[in-house]
């Protein structure tokens, strides 16, 4: 009887520490947030253009499934400060700016501790692309979302975003042609 005690005890203990370390080790096989490496760091300070475009795996971690074709060129953005790290990529046709037919997409992962929420990302300190003045709440490509047109400083379309986990937020500025594909967009952004 002694040895179905024992086993009985072993038993429980190796499925509580299974219970235990599993959500561990299923958190360590997804990184907390995406992080430019240096090279994408010096990249982005340097202003280089890619020409062409880089594909949909332009931002190291993230995955942009639904990337429309005629993208021209694209550059790397990364800006470190207030605690928080921004980390994305531009794709743009090679039309003039202010082009109503311009094509332009900007994807971008926004790394801050204690980021959760819509509201959090509401007053997250952006360089660019804050969430300020007519913002709204949406339901897009299954996610919800904060949605506001855009302005001067971002062009023409509108903008997204939305926190994926805590801590990691994304958002899109697609411009006006690129709207009828912003569900799908949005739908397919995998981190």
């Amino acid at each position: 009887m002694n040895s179905y005690r024992h086993l009985a005890a072993l038993s429980a203990a190796v499925l509580a520490a299974t219970v235990i370390t599993a959500p561990a080790a299923g958190a360590a096989t997804r990184p907390s947030c995406p992080t430019p490496s240096k090279a994408e760091v010096k990249r982005a300070n340097s202003s280089d253009v890619d020409r062409p475009a880089r594909r949909s795996n332009a931002i190291k971690g993230v995955r942009v499934e639904v990337l429309p074709r005629g993208f021209t060129h694209g550059q790397v953005e990364v800006s470190r400060h207030d605690g928080l790290t921004e980390y994305g990529y531009q794709w743009s046709d090679n039309r003039d700016d202010v082009d109503l037919k311009h094509r332009w997409l900007w994807v971008r992962v926004v790394c801050k501790p204690g980021l959760r929420g819509l509201n959090a990302l509401k007053k997250a300190p952006l360089r660019l692309g804050t969430f300020s003045g007519d913002v709204r709440t949406a339901k897009i490509g299954g996610r919800k979302v904060l949605t506001m047109k855009g302005d001067g400083a971002l062009g023409h379309g509108t903008y997204v975003g939305w926190v994926e986990r805590d801590g990691v937020a994304v958002t899109v500025m697609a411009s006006e042609p690129l709207l009828p594909q912003l569900s799908r967009i949005v739908a397919g952004i995998r981190l």
